[in-house]
């Protein structure tokens, strides 16, 4: 069969009128001919296909087609499995404009493709012409396109597709639009949906309603959600441990604690068994507040009932016990995990790395990452910035400088935290080259230096008294659109005082203030100990008891600048 492409602008103005043409004789006798052999329809049960949580099956009336066409949508097929959408979608004009009738599978599917790289409009024109063809898109065809403009955040277009789909929505239609707009915080306009759902006689599920009671939960309170839960219950739908889980977590949230508790313990009159995690949020919420006992009492009976563990429940209790500073109680529970069937992960870890990072202990904190590492558990980039950040802080950079080379053999990428914490930490010792060198090697990898990465080397270049330098970099961070704040500004007129450049540094609080950036208290103590250190010592001393005057500095805050002068 010739296949002709025409311009998307023609195709425009031509499908408009295609039905039209056909049935008027105006068309080619080709198309004329399958459009009345599609008036005695024979169908076929096509495949099935499985759409969200409900593993719809696709059951769909498929017109019995001409070699010609059979062919073109076999091709159609192809293209569209393979992945190719832009010739799908130009093949699939060049069908309709020949008079075939697609088939709406692939259809769906190459709708499917151009919603999930983002291309919703190019996806709408697909369905457009699916129903300007004479083809009978199903539920599942809206669905899809729904779901597309949904995840898109295009959740207008998605309700304007609900309003003029061709076939009867159905109940993963309408939870598809809830869910959007629950998590916008729209419960309002979501209740309008469910309105119209009742309406049209499409029944709310288990689905719908948790939906609706977990937003109305954030918005309203377990109160009123409790109602939803009573209505649901009298619709003859009942809760799941999903639903459940759900007023739990809005117990908890509340901070009513033993409510939640005894909810939890209730589950099972309620025809429910709680699953891990239900156990976990109350876990969490009994670690939040610090009953610990409580959470020990949890976890036994937990096991006792038969319902395991699971690695988060560990994490949640380990990352408590880190923060109580019960380091070796931590260090236990973290050994018994494989008793239970849990495998540590890293963030089973990292609460230790951060716990012996913050009493110093880096001994320890290294000697972890290396027990971690021999038994398969690979350190995140959150476990690397936690060790380099407590290296720099305890003046340990080479060996900070170490690790970070170490990073990409590891499999493990830099990102932009884990640069700016080792070249803060490099020009707080006066290591301003290295800290520039990296600076460079970030750029390489494609990672845009920010302002604190520029306030950093600023700051370090201006203590080392490599002013000018400094300004270069400031000026470098103009050029890149960063908005300086108030401590560059501080850090190149502190470098400026020291050099005993007052005057420049006067001059630049100027343009400090011209360019928008509101002087802080130090920005006016750096300049008064910088005039009072050329020896301007009586100058500097009226011009401060002038600013406390009018209270741009406090008293106290003047008392230190006065002893220093």
């Amino acid at each position: 069969m010739e296949l002709i492409v025409p311009t998307h602008e023609g195709f425009c103005s031509f499908h408009s009128t295609l039905t039209s043409k056909r049935l008027s004789g105006c068309h080619n006798k080709r198309s004329s001919l399958k459009v009345l052999l599609r008036q005695n329809k024979v169908f076929a049960i096509s495949r099935s296909e499985t759409l969200g949580r409900l593993s719809s099956v696709d059951k769909r009336p498929h017109v019995v087609e001409n070699f010609e066409e059979f062919e073109s949508n076999n091709y159609l097929r192809r293209l569209v499995r393979n992945g190719e959408l832009e010739e799908s979608f130009k093949h699939l004009e060049s069908m309709v404009y020949g008079g075939d009738i697609p088939d709406i599978i692939p259809c769906t599917s190459l709708i499917r493709g151009f919603c999930r790289i983002g291309q919703t409009k190019k996806a709408t024109r697909i369905l457009e012409i699916l129903e300007d063809s004479g083809a009978v898109p199903d539920v599942i065809t809206y669905n899809v396109l729904i779901s597309g403009y949904c995840k898109s955040g295009e959740i207008d277009n998605s309700l304007k597709v609900l309003d003029r789909m061709s076939v009867a929505p159905d109940v993963v239609t309408y939870n598809t639009i809830l869910r959007t707009l629950c998590d916008s915080g729209k419960l309002k306009q979501a209740m309008h949906v469910l309105d119209r759902m009742l309406h049209r006689e499409c029944y709310p599920d288990v689905i719908t309603y948790t939906i609706l009671i977990e937003a109305t939960c954030k918005e309203s309170g377990v109160g009123q959600a409790m109602k939803l839960l009573a209505e649901m219950r009298s619709k003859g739908c009942v809760p799941d441990v999903v639903t459940y889980n759900v007023l739990i977590n809005g117990i908890c949230k509340e901070g009513r604690l033993n409510e939640a508790i005894k909810f939890l313990n209730n589950m099972p009159s309620y025809g429910c068994q709680p699953n891990v995690i239900t156990h976990n949020i109350v876990l969490r919420s009994m670690c939040s507040t610090g009953r610990w006992m409580d959470a020990e009492k949890l976890l036994a009976d937990m096991v006792r009932k038969g319902c395991s563990p699971s690695v988060v429940t560990f994490n949640i209790l380990i990352n408590f016990l880190c923060r109580k500073g019960l380091l070796g109680r931590a260090i236990d529970l973290l050994e018994k995990m494989p008793m239970y069937g849990c495998t540590p992960n890293s963030l089973s870890y990292n609460p230790l790395l951060h716990a012996f990072c913050k009493e110093k202990k880096m001994d320890r904190a290294i000697e972890y990452l290396e027990v971690m590492v021999s038994r398969g558990c690979y350190p995140d980039i959150v476990t690397y910035n936690t060790l380099l950040t407590a290296l720099c802080k305890d003046g340990k950079v080479d060996v900070a400088v170490e690790i970070l080379n170490q990073l990409s053999d590891k499999g493990c990428s830099p990102v932009l935290i884990t640069y700016n914490t080792v070249i803060d930490g490099l020009s707080k010792v006066g290591k301003t080259e290295l800290a520039i060198e990296l600076l460079n090697e970030m750029r390489e990898k494609g990672l845009q230096p920010d302002i604190i990465t520029y306030s950093s080397l600023v700051a370090g270049l201006s203590r080392e008294g490599k002013v000018d330098e400094a300004i270069k970099f400031f000026h470098d961070l103009e050029g890149l659109d960063v908005r300086p704040n108030a401590i560059t500004y501080n850090a190149i007129m502190l470098g400026l005082c020291k050099a005993r450049q007052t005057d420049r540094a006067i001059d630049f609080l100027a343009y400090m203030i011209s360019k928008g950036c509101k002087p802080t208290e130090s920005t006016y103590t750096i300049l008064i100990e910088g005039i009072a250190y050329e020896g301007l010592a009586e100058e500097a001393l009226e011009l401060l008891n002038e600013l406390c005057s009018r209270g741009v500095v406090k008293k106290s805050s003047a008392e230190q600048v006065v002893v220093k002068m």
